[in-house]
């Protein structure tokens, strides 16, 4: 999630979407598998009042892409083979 918050202000305006998640469905401390943004999610966490840089400095992903709707749940797997990182340019 970090990664891809970290992106966030990287993609503004771009047509680009960039997921990342652990195959086991659980990112480190967080509940969440991972996390998805795109180039308009700055403008979506604008509208929402989100600051993403001070929730990176805050090392608070989860938190940011909760309220933002675009943390991924999929639940334990039961399955640990990596970490999956996925960008798109459209």
């Amino acid at each position: 999630q970090e990664l891809v918050l970290a992106a966030v202000p990287e993609m503004e305006g771009e047509r680009v979407v960039l997921l990342s998640c652990g195959t086991d469905g659980i990112d480190g401390a967080s509940p969440a598998a991972g996390a998805m943004a795109d180039g308009r999610s700055l403008q979506r966490a604008r509208e929402l009042r989100l600051d993403p840089l001070d929730y990176l400095r805050r090392n608070d992903s989860h938190t940011f892409f909760k309220k933002m709707g675009d943390a991924l749940f999929t639940g334990p797997t039961g399955t640990n083979v990596m970490d999956v990182v996925i960008a798109l340019r459209y």
